[in-house]
């Protein structure tokens, strides 16, 4: 096969591509296979301005709230990343007119509650367990029948946290055996409100069940045993409905209307995780990561990273449609570990692989607990990781619920596989800023699902990254 029969990415193009898409050929020595792999290099330097994908938890939200309201709801900043793209494909599978995405813009022209038509055929949802689960509760009030499903990975991931509270409510849910995707919905169920306590605190269980709750007879209530991120309520309010909140616990009463809305969508923290941990560990770096959302249930990287030692200051804060947004300035610092607090857990809980390679260069040890949600993940991120790390040289040890990393130590060489999990891939692309030779990152498409044009991102910043 010829040198360049594959495809190669350079600055975040792709620049050719010949030959068959079973590529096994090798470039500067690398082995090379049909799906995306890092080449993260040593060093590299961390230092410009830089503005993150939008959020993918609101841009997800804004489709599916955009669709159900009355009149048109025009979004910017939207994150035209796969996981996105699911849900936007099963709208409009679902009659509803959605133009663009156009440079991060949408228009949205609401069919309201009662406007959704069955679709002709299942929705595939993808690699995107947040589509799943908040649709789940969404297609349990509808007239008609749905089938959801997903990918391979989605099609392992637990459902039944969303599924055994909507049954309660009256929804007649069919899954796989061991309760999991794909989902068969039928229509027609008559919903009543439930008083609902959740037993793991999961945004995205919440989601679910305030969603169908607007479809249900009477209140529905849930009360969660953590904070977790609370978009859903603030897009909820900002259409126009009506929710009480009392601690934690939020209630709502079905049989409203959502009304159109302009949302603009900040962006992601849990993109902009990524850097924050590059700039911390990287010599010399001075990073601006501009417009990051900084919604209180998703600063616990921030507040991680603070206890970690990290220089992180927050400017020319600001609110954007109802979401509270800032400029954030991290520079280099000297990283200790620390016990992670339990409280902050669900705070973070996307942000955990890369605050472990910020763990491995800190200096210490570092002890996580209370994470068992991140087995149920993408991948199992605290086994995948784990592996990762101790391949690279670091000496980590996964536990049932967390991980403990004893830091202080640098990455070595080596070549480590993502699972398809995209935040494993990008948390080693940042360890390689402290390695002392090339880390292989394989599986990697999809970083996609949130992150479109990451290496291009990571180049303009002066990392030392290549995509084959």
């Amino acid at each position: 096969m010829e040198p360049d029969a594959c495809a190669v990415v350079e600055n975040g193009e792709m620049r050719k591509f010949r030959g068959d898409t079973s590529c096994t050929s090798s470039t500067k020595g690398y082995p090379m296979t049909a799906s995306t792999t890092f080449i993260a290099k040593p060093g590299g330097s961390v230092s410009g301005r830089l503005r993150v994908p939008g959020d993918k938890s609101i841009s997800h939200r804004s489709i599916m709230l955009g669709s159900l309201g009355n009149g048109i709801t025009r979004v910017s900043g939207f994150l035209d990343g796969d996981d996105c793209l699911a849900t936007l494909r099963a709208f409009r599978a679902m009659g509803v007119e959605i133009e663009g995405p156009d440079n991060g813009a949408l228009t949205i022209h609401g069919v309201g509650m009662q406007g959704l038509q069955a679709p002709h055929g299942p929705l595939d949802l993808g690699n995107s367990g947040t589509s799943m689960r908040l649709m789940a509760g969404l297609m349990a009030g509808q007239r008609f029948d749905t089938v959801l499903t997903g990918d391979a990975s989605l099609s392992q991931r637990p459902m039944r946290r969303v599924t055994i509270p909507l049954g309660q409510m009256g929804a007649k849910i069919e899954s796989a055996e061991g309760g999991t995707p794909p989902l068969k919905i039928s229509g027609g169920a008559k919903l009543k409100g439930v008083a609902y306590e959740m037993p793991v605190a999961s945004a995205q269980v919440k989601s679910s069940v305030l969603l169908a709750g607007l479809y249900a007879s009477g209140e529905t209530c849930v009360t969660e045993p953590a904070p977790t991120r609370d978009h859903t309520e603030r897009m909820l309010a900002g259409a126009g409905y009506d929710l009480r909140r009392d601690g934690s616990k939020v209630c709502l009463t079905g049989g409203g209307s959502l009304q159109a809305m302009t949302i603009d969508v900040p962006a992601d923290i849990s993109s902009a995780a990524f850097f924050m941990v590059a700039a911390s560990i990287t010599p010399g770096a001075d990073l601006w990561l501009e417009h990051v959302g900084i919604n209180p249930t998703r600063t616990g990287i921030i507040d991680i990273l603070r206890l970690m030692g990290a220089k992180i200051e927050l400017v020319n804060e600001r609110e954007v449609g109802g979401e509270p947004v800032a400029d954030i300035h991290v520079g280099a610092a000297a990283l200790r570990g620390i016990d992670i607090p339990e409280s902050l857990v669900p705070l973070a809980i996307d942000e955990f692989p890369v605050l472990f390679v910020a763990a491995a260069v800190a200096s210490g040890q570092t002890r996580l607990t209370g994470a068992e949600e991140l087995r149920v993940k993408e991948s199992d991120r605290i086994q995948v990781m784990a592996d990762g790390l101790v391949a690279c040289g670091i000496d980590a040890a996964p536990t049932h619920d967390g991980i403990v990393i004893q830091g202080g130590q640098g990455f070595q060489a080596a070549t480590v596989d993502s699972h398809g999990d995209h935040r494993i891939a990008m948390a080693f692309a940042v360890a390689a800023l402290r390695a002392v030779g090339d880390i292989v990152i394989r599986d990697c498409d999809n970083v996609n699902t949130s992150f479109p044009g990451f290496v291009g991102s990571c180049q303009r910043i002066g990392m030392n990254i290549e995509m084959v």
